[in-house]
C-alpha cells in the first residue's frame, strides 16, 4: 500500500464557505480517494468537517492545503500515514 495523507478540513461557517471549498476539492478530485463530510445534523450546525484520504506527492497535497487555507473560516490539518 502507498503512503496516504489524511486531511481534516474544519469549516466555521459551512453555508458561506462550502461553495468555494467544493470548487477547490473538485479541481483536485483526481487525488482524493475518500471524502467524508460531517456536521451536527440534530441542530443543523453551521460548523462542519470534511475528512479526506489523499494519494499524491507532497507538492500536490501542499497546494491543496494552501488553497483551502486561503478561504476565510477554513482550517486544515493533515498527516501522512506511512505504511512500509
Amino acid at each position: 500500500m502507498n503512503d496516504s495523507t489524511i486531511m481534516a478540513i474544519l469549516i466555521d461557517k459551512r453555508t458561506d464557505a462550502a461553495p468555494e471549498v467544493q470548487k477547490i476539492l473538485t479541481e483536485h478530485g483526481c487525488i482524493i480517494k475518500t471524502r467524508l463530510g460531517m456536521h451536527e445534523s440534530s441542530n443543523c450546525a453551521d460548523e462542519g468537517m470534511i475528512i479526506l484520504d489523499i494519494t499524491a506527492d507532497n507538492t500536490e497535497v501542499e497546494a491543496l492545503e494552501a488553497e483551502l487555507k486561503s478561504i476565510g473560516g477554513v482550517n486544515v490539518k493533515s498527516m501522512v500515514l506511512d505504511f512500509e
